[in-house]
């Protein structure tokens, strides 16, 4: 999926800024390829399945992130299909300010965290 989030996030100012600082060449590797996809891979879902929380961004009405960490046992995470996750949404302090951010725009950001092995997942 390191296609599809390069050509999201790599915008004309961050190229330019990685072209100023000389890491342009390695990143626009990320947005070739004949493996280009928007799908998650077998590698990925294992990563995501194996996790106990992840972190969840949204985009409020204001035009502001909202970043909030969801966590349950092993296993809460569920791959759907190549392009959908799912998870138990545990009670929480009944906010639903994530969920009134989707109302108005669908837009996500996932970060899987795994501290122990130094590693990380972004879609």
């Amino acid at each position: 999926m390191a296609h599809k989030y390069a050509e999201l996030m790599f915008t004309g100012s961050v190229k330019s800024i990685q072209e100023t600082e000389g890491s342009r060449n390695s990143y626009a590797k990320m947005e070739q390829g004949e493996d280009y996809n928007n799908v998650m891979s077998e590698k990925e879902a294992e990563f995501i399945m194996m996790r106990d929380s992840f972190y969840m961004a949204s985009v409020s009405e204001t035009g502001w992130p909202y970043v909030q960490h969801r966590g349950g046992p092993q296993g809460f995470i569920k791959i759907i299909d190549a392009q959908t996750i799912g998870f138990a949404d545990f009670r929480g302090n009944k906010q639903y300010i994530s969920v009134g951010n989707f109302n108005k725009d669908d837009r996500v950001s996932l970060f899987f965290m795994d501290y122990k092995n130094k590693r990380r997942l972004k879609m």
